[in-house]
């Protein structure tokens, strides 16, 4: 029997303390919340879940194999790295760390101890996610010519972090994720209304082929928006994550450019032709990730969102805060090694950067 510590039980960790206790061989065996009041209901509500506002007692505990922390961003490099020393490996919420130098920290010490990071990217564990990568792996879509993502609500405002550090890491992981090449460089341009954190910001990924990936992230929206748009040189794709079905739409549309007999005489055409929506696996994308890690611990497996590749969202995130201070100039991203994401089979590929941005 795994037994999982969880340590934060505000918005997320209901969620990931359930899926873990759905899981056969798995026992939850204890919650770490700071707040009083929270730690009181779960005592009266779960008599048989240890509860405690130090988290130190879960690290330590003997019979917690690995912990979940659902905590802000800033506590997750103390709470990690204790949790590692300890012996536990570590299930850490989105984004994996504050830094770079602290992710690189917590991989170094994971593979010392032969120990497991997972990054909670829960986005690609969604059948709308696996079904994109499917289309864009058999070529359906052919060559992708851009990625436009708008990820819109009104709040929730965070005290610790901007915009585009609470919203983008689901964008930047998703992305990732699908287009196997990293971008060069990124822009990022936005604005603080409410308090010194930017709450509205437009980034843009540039890459060294034609690719060109866009994101829009805002917490002061009037609607909540979850739409992704996907072109490429033979179909073209919509992604609506709010809608309950037919969340993918396919359409078969393009444009398609010769020359006549000029340099400068170019005919274009417009194809329009069909648009179907591709059936969606409908499985909690959490409870996939929840037991994918299992099965890592268990069988000795790398997790598809380790600690690498929370390392290169966070490396993403770095650069989008010095490009937002300098209004909007595009930052070259270190990436020494990327790690390409491969749910189907768990395996990693490391590719050389491409040139510098001239």
């Amino acid at each position: 029997m795994l037994g999982i510590g969880v340590i934060g039980y505000g918005y997320w960790g209901p969620n990931i303390v359930r899926n873990f206790s759905a899981l056969e061989g798995v026992r939850v065996v204890g919650i770490s919340d700071k707040n009083t009041d929270i730690i009181s209901r779960l005592a009266a509500a779960n008599p048989s879940i240890r509860t405690c506002t130090n988290p130190m007692e879960l690290i330590e505990a003997p019979d917690v194999d690995a912990l979940a922390i659902v905590t802000p961003v800033s506590t997750h490099y103390e709470l990690a790295r204790k949790a590692l020393e300890n012996g536990k490996h570590v299930f850490v919420e989105k984004p994996f760390t504050a830094s770079s130098a602290q992710a690189e920290d917590l991989i170094e010490l994971a593979e010392t101890k032969k120990l497991k990071i997972m990054v909670d990217h829960t986005f690609l564990f969604t059948g709308a996610v696996r079904k994109i990568k499917q289309l864009i792996d058999t070529k359906e879509l052919g060559k992708i010519f851009y990625y436009d993502s708008v990820r819109v609500n009104l709040g929730l405002f965070q005290h610790d972090v901007n915009v585009v550090w609470d919203l983008a890491p689901h964008d930047f992981s998703i992305m990732s994720y699908l287009i196997d090449e990293p971008p060069v460089a990124l822009s990022a341009w936005g604005k603080s209304h409410v308090n010194s954190l930017e709450d509205i910001a437009y980034v843009t990924a540039h890459f060294n082929t034609s690719i060109v990936a866009h994101f829009s992230v805002n917490w002061l929206s009037p609607v909540k928006v979850r739409t992704t748009l996907i072109g490429g040189e033979k179909k073209m794709l919509v992604w609506n994550d709010l809608k309950a079905d037919e969340k993918l739409k396919i359409y078969d549309k393009g444009v398609e450019a010769r020359s006549k007999q000029g340099i400068y005489d170019i005919l274009v055409s417009y194809r329009a032709g069909d648009m179907w929506a591709p059936k969606v696996e409908g499985l909690e994308a959490l409870k996939l990730e929840c037991s994918h890690f299992v099965d890592c611990i268990e069988n000795g497996s790398t997790p598809v969102s380790d600690g690498k590749s929370g390392l290169d969202v966070v490396r993403m995130l770095e650069a989008c805060d010095r490009s937002l201070s300098q209004q909007g100039r595009p930052v070259e991203i270190d990436f020494p090694g990327r790690s390409l994401y491969k749910i189907s089979s768990g395996k990693e590929k490391t590719d050389d950067l491409p040139a510098d941005l001239l």
